[in-house]
């Protein structure tokens, strides 16, 4: 599901991109500005407008900034590949946008009491800071952890829609989406976890034989 996405949405995308990439190239601005600059956009949506409620505003702030996810990867490719820097501040950037979009969710509904909805928000938050964790490990164990259903861009779009339908009256949207989202991230985190364990296997196996 999540490559399947992915590959769409880039295919979607490109014309639109690519332009906009070079454009930013020539006028001398770097993946890493954007990158920081698309951080800074979900942190406004998020904090300026999701947590005061204004959800629809929000979540469409959010959704327009989480697409320089695209263009700064384009960008990066466009001058010569990815940066160690450049891949480690685009993680990093990640994690601080994801915090602030589940922060400001929990505390809107900590606001309109509706306790089962933090509870669902902290949960989400929690488990996907595990599933890019997860991840990470096993990359830096020299394994892979790319599997599961609930990547990032899967793990934005849920919530957002849901926050998008509670701004325009379906009260329930956001709660279900929430909780949705915490299932599917753990068991995205156990997706990661047991693929993971089988690599570990496969390299161990040929020494116990032997």
């Amino acid at each position: 599901m999540a490559k399947i996405f992915q590959v769409t949405a880039r295919a979607g995308m490109t014309r639109v991109v690519e332009p906009v990439a070079r454009g930013l190239l020539r006028a001398g601005v770097t993946p890493n500005a954007v990158t920081v600059a698309g951080t800074l956009g979900v942190l406004v949506g998020a904090l300026g407008f999701g947590a005061r409620g204004d959800l629809v505003a929000g979540a469409l702030i959010v959704t327009v900034f989480a697409l320089t996810d695209l263009l700064d990867g384009t960008m990066a490719r466009m001058s010569g590949g990815s940066t160690k820097f450049g891949a480690f501040l685009d993680s990093s950037m990640d994690r601080v946008a994801d915090s602030a979009v589940f922060g400001a969710v929990a505390y809107w509904l900590a606001t309109e009491h509706d306790y089962s909805g933090v509870a669902a928000a902290l949960i989400c938050l929690a488990a996907g800071s595990l599933v890019s964790y997860v991840k990470a490990r096993a990359e830096g164990l020299g394994m892979s952890g790319d599997v599961g259903i609930a990547e990032r861009t899967e793990r934005l779009l849920i919530v957002g829609v849901g926050g998008l339908l509670t701004g325009l009256g379906v009260r329930p949207a956001l709660e279900i989406a929430l909780w949705l989202l915490a299932a599917v991230s753990i068991f995205t985190v156990g997706q990661r976890m047991r693929h993971v364990y089988r690599q570990a296997q496969r390299v161990h196996t040929p020494g116990r034989q032997g």
